[in-house]
C-alpha cells in the first residue's frame, strides 16, 4: 500500500499572490476612470495618470500572473479546477489588453480617444469576469 501525500499549495505563493493580484485591478479601473475623465475633460492630465496607472499596474501584474501560471498549469494541476483555467485565461487576455492600452496611451493625448477608453474598458471587464468566476467558485464550495 502506497501513500501519497494530499496536494497543497503553497503558503508563501498564496500570501504573494493574495497580496498583490488587487493591485492591478485597482490601477486598471482607475485608469478607466481616468480615461473618461479624460473623454468628458479634455485635460491631458487625466491620459497621463491613466498611461502611468496602466503602466504600474502591468509591473505589479506580473508577480500575480507568474504565481497563477505555476499553479494552474504546473505545480498544482490536480487542484485546479475549469473556474481556475478560466480565471487564469481571463486575466491574459486582460494583460494582453492592458498591453496594448499601454502602447496605445504612450502616443500623442488627443490620439488616444477612444481605443485607450475601449481597451481600458475590456481590460476592466475582463478582469470583474474573473473575479466573478473566482467567487462564485468559492462560494459554491468546490474548493476549501
Amino acid at each position: 500500500m502506497s501513500t501519497r501525500a494530499a496536494p497543497h499549495r503553497s503558503v508563501l505563493a498564496n500570501a504573494v499572490f493574495g497580496l498583490l493580484d488587487p493591485i492591478p485591478f485597482g490601477c486598471f479601473v482607475a485608469a478607466l476612470i481616468f480615461d473618461i475623465i479624460y473623454v468628458r475633460t479634455a485635460d491631458m492630465l487625466w491620459d497621463k495618470g491613466a498611461a502611468w496607472l496602466i503602466t504600474f499596474g502591468l509591473l505589479i501584474a506580473v508577480v500575480p500572473r507568474l504565481i497563477n501560471l505555476v499553479r494552474v498549469w504546473i505545480t498544482d494541476r490536480a487542484l485546479a479546477t475549469g473556474a481556475d483555467k478560466l480565471d487564469f485565461w481571463l486575466n491574459l487576455l486582460a494583460v494582453l489588453a492592458a498591453i496594448v492600452n499601454a502602447f496605445v496611451h504612450s502616443r500623442d493625448a488627443y490620439a488616444v480617444v477612444p481605443a485607450g477608453v475601449w481597451l481600458s474598458t475590456c481590460t476592466v471587464v475582463l478582469l470583474s469576469i474573473g473575479r466573478i468566476v473566482m467567487a462564485m467558485q468559492r462560494t459554491s464550495g468546490v474548493r476549501p
